[in-house]
C-alpha cells in the first residue's frame, strides 16, 4: 500500500500557495512536507493540522493507493 499526496498538492495550487505557506499556516515542519513530497508517512497530527488550516479533510489530502504486494 502507498500514501498519495497528489490532492495535497492540487488542493495547494488551486489556493496558489506555496507548500512554505503551508508549513507557516499548519505550523508544520518543512520535513513533513518533504517527507509528504516523497510518498513518505507522516503522524496524523500533521495530516490533522493540515485540514485545519486548509478547512478540509484527510479524504480531500491524501489518497491510498492499493498496490499489488498489499492485496
Amino acid at each position: 500500500m502507498e500514501v498519495s499526496y497528489k490532492k495535497l498538492w492540487k488542493i495547494l495550487i488551486d489556493k496558489d500557495m506555496k507548500k512554505k505557506d503551508l508549513c507557516a499556516k499548519a505550523g508544520i515542519s518543512s520535513a513533513s512536507v518533504t517527507k509528504m513530497g516523497k510518498g513518505g508517512h507522516v503522524t496524523t497530527e500533521v495530516l490533522a493540522k493540515i485540514c485545519v488550516a486548509l478547512d478540509c479533510t484527510m479524504d480531500d489530502i491524501v489518497e491510498i493507493i492499493e498496490t499489488p504486494s498489499s492485496k
